[in-house]
């Protein structure tokens, strides 16, 4: 078969301690999973299903990164995040099972056009152009899910030019990794390559040019971004 046109390589996570990277396929995030967070937004906390949207391969942005403020906003917004990287076929599989399909975890930034994001919300439409843009999904490092341990009370933090910004623990998720897992495989053929991002906690805000982000949970790699000019 000939193509038209090339396409560009895949985008890739380095893995802690391994020489090959992660490919990836899909990114999938969960919003208001952290009650504190979605008060701090005017938003009901819902308990009854995870809410659901995505970002595609090509916003994946890797730690250590300079980017340009985003284009169309005036009001783009960091939100730290645990990352789940899948590495194993999940289709309608109950919590109880759904750790076995975990390939590992890492720190993440889901970058946020707010203002966007808010104008589509007030007329009912979808978030794509709040959520879903180059650079709008930033991963450090992925570590194997071994070497990490279990998801529990590990703290996530977030600082903004040294000063702190987000403080949390994973135990404040509403929906627990293994629950997120079974809801997205009763959507999704989950497959390896699919990264989730899993909500952020209160105390999200704006960015400005030369603002500098570093994110960190207990036991992974931190995450960090500069902003730059805008294009």
């Amino acid at each position: 078969m000939t193509l038209l046109f090339d396409l560009p390589a895949a985008s890739a996570v380095p893995v802690l301690g391994a020489e090959a990277r992660y490919p990836v396929r899909r990114v999938f995030c969960v919003g208001r999973n952290y009650a504190a967070h979605a008060l701090e937004l005017g938003n009901a906390v819902d308990r009854e299903a995870p809410i659901w949207f995505t970002k595609a391969p090509a916003a994946l942005c890797l730690s250590g990164e300079t980017i340009p403020y985003p284009p169309g906003t005036a009001s783009c917004h960091y939100e730290m995040e645990l990352v789940v990287a899948i590495g194993a076929p999940a289709f309608r599989i109950g919590p109880e099972a759904a750790l076995d399909v975990v390939f590992g975890y890492a720190c993440g930034l889901d970058m946020t056009r707010r203002d966007l994001q808010n104008a589509a919300k007030a007329k009912g439409y979808p978030w794509d152009t709040g959520k879903d843009f180059e650079n709008g999904a930033v991963i450090a490092p992925i570590t194997p899910a071994a070497r990490f341990g279990e998801v529990a009370g590990q703290r996530i933090a977030l600082a903004q030019n040294g000063e702190a910004r987000q403080d949390g623990t994973l135990a404040d998720m509403i929906w627990s990794i293994p629950e997120l897992i079974a809801d997205l495989s009763r959507l999704y053929h989950l497959a390896p390559g699919d990264l989730v991002y899993t909500g952020t906690p209160a105390g999200v805000g704006p960015v400005a040019a030369g603002d500098v982000l570093e994110g960190t949970i207990e036991g992974l790699e931190p995450v960090r971004l500069e902003i730059g000019p805008a294009e």
